[in-house]
């Protein structure tokens, strides 16, 4: 046990690597580039993006549902697997609950920038009380039950996650006390509450977690499902189906797994956790890969079928335009990246491999940004009326503002690993008994 706390306490109490200080430069030149691009989008407004009248949703809303896509991994790593007694979850649940939270954070700035001058009007999706009347929110929008439904996961979330630190914060105070360092002490002190380690504070500390895996499980299925509704209740065709909210579900959870593979994979390497994120740990993910690519597989085919078998001439007109009109590139490119690639990891040398998991990983999500990109775009450049017909253009300020989230997504996960313990100390400790056991066996 006292490996453990060495091993994981080494990273906080010790000096940042030159491999750390590297990853969060280009991180910080990023969020620079992506916070300049901000900032004239917000002075010139979003015309400055490449929306017109046809595709008023491009970009933005497409990296506003990748990015939520991602943060569902975490919660059902840390609730849904806890729930289940999974122990293979143990030493990712930390690194994943902190990439939904950075993740979340990203998807919501999307909107917030859609909104264009928010500062005169973002509270408006929130129902308060107000001078004007009885003027609220339209609560038959799903763009309302987006605000709802990601705060409320966003909330959960975050004191889940934290709730797990602050057992390993006492830790870290406890080592900085033997080792004299009253102000680290007094810092980790403080982010532990005064944690004491006494039987009774254990059990409320396990019957807290229960009931925030109790909370966080349905808002894992409700979460995404809600942002496909923001498609499936329109009446567009392409997005006029039912299918959106499992398809939805299953792709949220395939890109989220590929993502935390991605962070594991550096983070294992970065901070020498080796005998922590083991092999074990990521052919389990990648079997989740395996099966949820699966799903989102079956729901491509089954779209296209319905579109055939609904006999809805702009219906099929929409699927076949995805297929073989001017945007083809980025649909074979989501078709290979979704359906194709995760069929590899059946191979076992493949999916016991750490140099195979880590490309595919981000092929996976190149996929799955893509998926979003042909839901959105080519649904809208082309609608009813062909005189209304438009391509769409990305500009440097659609760039910006998406380098401007991968920019705070490194910085905000390189600090978190560096100041916060990166794996789960005390859950680790809890089933060392039961490993060391089965290893002798």
């Amino acid at each position: 046990m006292s490996d453990v706390s060495e091993d994981i306490s080494r990273q906080v109490e010790g000096k940042p690597s030159k491999l750390w200080w590297m990853a969060f430069s280009v991180s910080s030149v990023l969020l620079a580039f992506g916070v300049y691009c901000m900032a004239i989008t917000l002075w010139e407004g979003i015309g400055k993006w490449g929306l017109n009248k046809t595709v008023g949703w491009a970009w933005d809303i497409t990296n506003f549902v990748w990015w939520v896509g991602i943060g569902h991994a975490g919660t059902l790593i840390s609730a849904i697997l806890l729930l289940f007694r999974q122990k293979w979850r143990m030493s990712i649940n930390r690194a994943a609950e902190a990439m939904t939270i950075f993740a979340v954070i990203c998807a919501a700035s999307f909107p917030l920038i859609h909104m264009g001058r928010l500062w005169l009007g973002f509270y408006w999706a929130l129902p308060l009380p107000n001078a004007f009347g009885s003027l609220w929110v339209n609560f038959n929008s799903p763009l309302l039950w987006d605000v709802f439904a990601i705060s409320t996961y966003f909330t959960v979330s975050l004191v889940f996650w934290y709730m797990g630190l602050i057992p390993d914060f006492a830790v870290i105070r406890d080592r900085a006390v033997v080792m004299g360092n009253k102000t680290r002490a007094l810092i980790y002190n403080g982010l532990s509450f005064g944690w004491n380690g006494g039987a009774k504070t254990w059990m409320r500390y396990e019957s807290v977690a229960l009931i925030l895996a109790g909370l966080s499980t349905p808002l894992v299925l409700s979460v995404h499902t809600i942002v496909s509704m923001d498609f499936a209740t329109s009446v567009i065709p392409g997005w006029h189906t039912t299918i959106f909210p499992p398809y939805f579900v299953a792709g949220a959870i395939f890109s989220g797994f590929a993502m935390v593979l991605t962070l594991l994979l550096i983070t294992r390497k970065v901070f020498k956790l080796e005998d922590y994120i083991t092999i074990y740990h990521i052919e389990l993910m990648n079997i989740i890969i395996i099966v949820t690519g699966s799903i989102v597989g079956i729901a491509y085919i089954t779209e296209f079928f319905i579109a055939w078998y609904g006999q809805v001439p702009a219906e099929s007109y929409a699927f076949i335009n995805r297929a073989f009109g001017p945007y083809w590139w980025a649909y074979w490119s989501m078709m290979t990246c979704n359906v194709i690639s995760p069929q590899l990891f059946w191979i076992k040398k493949i999916r016991t491999s750490i140099v195979a998991t880590f490309i595919l990983s981000i092929v996976v999500n190149i996929g799955m940004w893509f998926e979003r990109f042909v839901i959105i775009v080519t649904s809208l450049h082309r609608d009813y009326l062909p005189s209304s017909w438009s391509m769409f253009y990305p500009t440097m300020y659609d760039v910006g503002e998406y380098v401007l989230t991968f920019g705070f997504f490194g910085c905000a996960f390189l600090l978190f690993a560096k100041f916060f313990p990166v794996i789960n100390m005390a859950e680790v400790k809890s089933i060392l008994k039961s490993t060391s056991e089965k290893k002798s066996s």
